[in-house]
């Protein structure tokens, strides 16, 4: 388990190193789809999260309002709201619900229980215990995940290849997810091998990201890791100003974090994901079972490079680098 903040591990001496549904097929008349966000509704509109779905369902030819209503909520990362909006959900009698964060996907565990969810964003369906397997997941819950292998020491690994003199970075984490802390282990485990230092932060507030980052540069972090999570998405924007502010180089796994300002990420596309769920909501709409419904891992991964916040940290991209990106900011 992650202990507490300002925690730092000196581990060595070395360095880091779609198918479209048929549009023939009929449509079910009246359908009323939920949607559970831990973030907020602006953070669900800026990310293109939201208008990925609705565009999926228009691939599947259902229109909003003619064949299909979203009932949407959304906790803008305050957990507390979660049960609520479940159980309000529940009493709308939607047919199927579309949920995003793992405190979302615990809370439609304990209030939605017959209801089908198809979660968006996941890192470990089974470990987290919403699925019997991947292939065929039991009970109420299937839909896509964000990685089929935990990314983390690859993250390491691009910015140590950004800074080639990388021998200390930080990892801001989420004190309320509970996937975080088995993913610092793998990251302390690969600095290990080479030497780097590991300063763990936590943050879970607003305010907090600003003093986490304060300490990052007290512990002398010359770089940051920040893993994947839903309030971490939210606050993508003042998550990478800090990190600039503070002249760490950063790294996410959600292109949203590079897009928002950070300097790289690496990871599946997740905005696709939403487009991707329209399938699962068919699908089920049509009579499938969540539970018979393998979830979706992906199959590419990208890294996009922001070159204009590397500018801002005077820092320059080994051409190598470069020439692996999938996508740069210029």
């Amino acid at each position: 388990m992650i202990t507490r903040r300002r925690f730092l591990i000196a581990l060595g001496a070395g360095v880091l190193a779609v198918p479209r549904g048929s549009l023939a097929q009929p449509q079910p008349k009246g359908a009323r789809i939920g949607f559970l966000y831990y973030g907020s509704r602006q953070s669900a509109l800026d990310t293109g999260r939201y208008n990925a779905f609705v565009q999926g369902m228009r691939e599947l030819g259902y229109v909003e309002g003619t064949n299909f209503v979203i009932e949407a909520r959304f906790a803008d990362g305050k957990h507390e709201r979660l049960p609520a909006f479940a159980a309000e959900l529940v009493r709308l009698k939607v047919d199927v619900i579309v949920a995003t964060g793992t405190p979302t996907y615990r809370a439609l565990q304990h209030a939605a229980a017959t209801i089908p969810v198809v979660i968006t964003v996941t890192f470990d369906p089974v470990g987290d215990g919403f699925a019997a397997s991947m292939a065929r997941p039991g009970g109420n819950i299937t839909g896509l995940t964000l990685s089929a292998a935990d990314l983390g020491p690859k993250l390491l690994e691009l910015l140590k290849a950004a800074m080639p003199k990388l021998s200390r970075v930080a990892v801001l984490v989420q004190p309320g997810n509970p996937a975080h802390p088995q993913r610092v282990v793998r990251i302390m485990s690969a600095a290990q091998k080479v030497g780097i230092q590991v300063v763990l932060a936590e943050a879970g507030t607003v305010p907090e990201i600003e003093r986490e980052f304060a300490m990052m540069t007290k512990e002398r972090a010359n770089a940051t890791i920040i893993l994947a999570d839903g309030f971490f998405l939210q606050e993508s924007r003042p998550i990478a100003a800090q990190a600039v502010k503070h002249r760490l180089p950063s790294i996410s796994q959600l292109r949203e974090y590079a897009e928002a300002g950070g300097l790289m990420s690496y990871g599946p596309n997740s905005v696709d994901n939403f487009r991707r769920a329209a399938t699962y909501v068919d699908k089920i709409l049509k009579g499938a079972k969540p539970g018979e419904l393998p979830f979706e891992e992906p199959t590419r991964y990208h890294l996009l490079i922001n070159r204009k916040t590397a500018l801002s940290l005077s820092l320059t991209i080994p051409q190598a680098l470069l020439g692996q990106a999938d996508e740069v900011i210029q």
